[in-house]
């Protein structure tokens, strides 16, 4: 279909920078919320009236961390479409809109327990569907308002600071949980308001819009197919039939078989539609098709590091330094700061020089560090010295931004400027569903881990203060996801353990003081957590690894041509990847035939060559 103009003129010096600033606080608040409720989890179990560790609430707490990310990993490749379509700022603003009314909703839950915990369940998945309008467009309107030159800037600014929204979520989400745990969801409130009214009055449309027809047939299969195995994923974590896992369940089992068949009608559908959701096509493009890869698994990886670590310092760690339980998840995101400035550090000096020296250089060597990080931890004993551990962090967080950046404008830079909207959705999808998988793969490899040997630690060290042999071989048969998810949350679970079995009340009083003080359980879970922390980043080096090896076959960097951008060759991302478009040309793709016309967007929108 033709593009038409969506009227707006060519974005100037000052348009840009307000696009930069507004975008940044878009991508910000939606990231953050990601992982505001992690930390806060114990605060807003307390106030609905929920225990966090009885076994039928256990899927209120997967929920409520795991169905934001579900509904930011379907939805993100729909609504870039519709941007391409509509109006990319249009459905920017009005994820603004829809961010700030749910979380509205979710500050005013007037409902207790499990239909409380239902409220916030649901109004987070509206927040996900405001958040992912948000990520899906904040890329591609940047791509439309840069110039080429400055693109790789511009997008490390964007994407680093929505990585660091990950991590200062943690922070953000200890501190307001010490206030209310309803702060945790106000503090989005004004924010959402403000930034809906300043987009609606600062933002506009600088891009060819797509006319088109929305992909019904390829939305519902690939929002069923990926929702399917996401949910599947959830319940796997959970304990069934006797197992520690639910990876045996027929239903997790027929969720996974019934999504992946989805997912495959989807990929049919797409070639054969006219104007398909996905354009698969794109993957002809060697640096669009490496860029997702390693975006995929540094994703994973990411989520594995970011779990753990809140896991480590939570529940082990800082308890053994003193600190008490119902501090350790602020502390925690205190202490991971390191990480936090890694990211701010590198993403905008390695996005800026990739726009003169290539992405693959700086992509490749920070996947390098990043693999490097997971190494030195693996070496780290459990009760460690935090300078050594601040370092690794440091490290880990440098390689992460100097990646980033790059591999974003890489990515954004391969493909024609009317597909930058569903190319900015296809990247999000990737990112967002490697944080989703993250949690079901890591935790399952924690969970397999502990179940070998945390019964017998256990089991032991309650005998020895003094707990009768059946209640303690009782509670050490408990499923290992209760302990696993007490860690998690910063919670010391022996009294609530034993408490049912009446045992604390026939103990000598040293022996209480010693189950229910600080150090008693971080001792006992560290041995077996620290083995299952080696699987879990032997994993993660590996898949870090293979993404440094995606980046680096992502292809050359193609040198700026007359006019700012590259020279021009034929859209690979028509329909059915059929020729189409004119388009510059992408970077890794040095095969594509030239078509010989100038690139009709002009320097703004030319793509940015990427990769060396």
């Amino acid at each position: 279909m033709p593009a038409t103009r969506s009227g707006g003129a060519e974005p100037g010096d000052r348009y840009k920078w307000v696009a930069l600033s507004n975008t940044t606080l878009g991508v910000l608040i939606a990231t953050m919320d990601a992982s505001i409720v992690i930390i806060s989890l114990p605060a807003i179990f307390r106030g609905i009236g929920l225990d966090p560790l009885a076994p039928g609430n256990i899927s209120y707490l997967l929920w409520m961390i795991l169905g934001y990310l579900l509904v930011s990993a379907v939805l993100v490749v729909s609504l870039g479409r519709l941007g391409d379509m509509f109006g990319r700022v249009r459905m920017y603003n009005m994820g603004f809109a829809i961010f700030a009314c749910a979380s509205l909703a979710l500050s005013l839950d007037p409902l207790k327990g499990g239909p409380g915990a239902l409220w916030l369940i649901g109004f987070r998945v509206v927040q996900a569907v405001g958040g992912s309008m948000l990520t899906a467009n904040s890329a591609a309107i940047l791509t439309d308002a840069f110039p080429a030159r400055q693109r790789g800037m511009a997008l490390g600014i964007n994407q680093i600071t929505a990585l660091a929204g990950q991590f200062l979520g943690l922070l953000a989400g200890g501190l307001l949980a010490v206030i209310d745990w309803r702060a945790v969801f106000w503090v989005s409130v004004p924010i959402g308001v403000f930034g809906t009214i300043w987009s609606y009055r600062s933002l506009r449309e600088t891009s060819s819009r797509t006319a088109g027809r929305i992909d019904w047939a390829g939305n519902i299969t690939f929002t069923g197919g990926a929702g399917l195995v996401l949910a599947a994923i959830t319940y796997g974590i959970q304990p069934y039939g006797g197992h520690p896992t639910g990876w045996s369940n027929p239903w997790v089992l027929g969720g996974l078989g019934a999504g992946v068949l989805l997912l495959a009608l989807f990929c049919l559908i797409e070639t054969r539609v006219a104007e398909p959701m996905f354009r698969l096509g794109l993957f002809r493009v060697r640096a669009f098709a490496a860029g997702n890869l390693a975006a995929l698994l540094t994703a994973i990886a990411r989520g594995g590091l970011q779990f753990m670590l809140i896991i480590w310092l939570q529940g082990i760690w800082l308890p053994l330094r003193g600190y008490a339980f119902e501090s350790t998840p602020l502390w925690a995101g205190i202490f991971m700061l390191p990480l936090t400035v890694g990211f701010l550090v590198a993403g905008p000096v390695s996005g800026y020089l990739s726009d003169r020296y290539g992405a693959r250089l700086f992509s490749t060597t920070g996947l390098l560090l990043v693999a490097a990080g997971f190494v030195g931890l693996l070496f780290l004993p459990v009760n460690f010295s935090y300078p050594a551990f601040a370092g690794l962090l440091l490290l880990s967080g440098l390689g992460q931004g100097m990646f980033s950046a790059p591999n974003t404008s890489a990515i954004m830079g391969s493909v024609p400027p009317e597909q930058r909207g569903v190319a900015s959705g296809m990247r999000s999808t990737f990112q967002n569903s490697g944080t989703a998988l993250s949690i079901g793969l890591f935790f399952s490899l924690m969970i397999s881990g502990l179940a070998g040997t945390l019964p017998h630690a256990l089991s032991s060290g309650l005998k020895g203060q003094g707990v009768p042999a059946g209640t303690a071989e009782q509670v050490a048969g408990l499923p290992p996801v209760s302990t696993l998810f007490a860690t998690f949350l910063g919670k010391n679970p022996v009294s609530q353990l034993l408490g049912p079995s009446g045992v604390l009340e026939k103990l000598p009083p040293h022996n209480v003081r010693t189950l229910t003080g600080k150090e008693f359980f971080p001792e006992l879970v560290s041995g077996p957590f620290h083995h299952g922390l080696v699987t879990v980043f032997s994993a993660a080096t590996a898949m870090a690894l293979v993404a440094a090896l995606a980046s680096l076959l992502r292809g050359r960097h193609h040198r700026a041509g007359p006019g700012g951008g590259p020279a021009d060759v034929v859209d690979p991302a028509g329909p059915g990847g059929a020729p189409g478009r004119t388009a510059a040309r992408p970077e890794g793709a040095p095969g594509l035939p030239e078509a010989g016309a100038p690139d009709p967007s002009g320097p703004a929108n030319s793509a940015d060559p990427g990769g060396r």
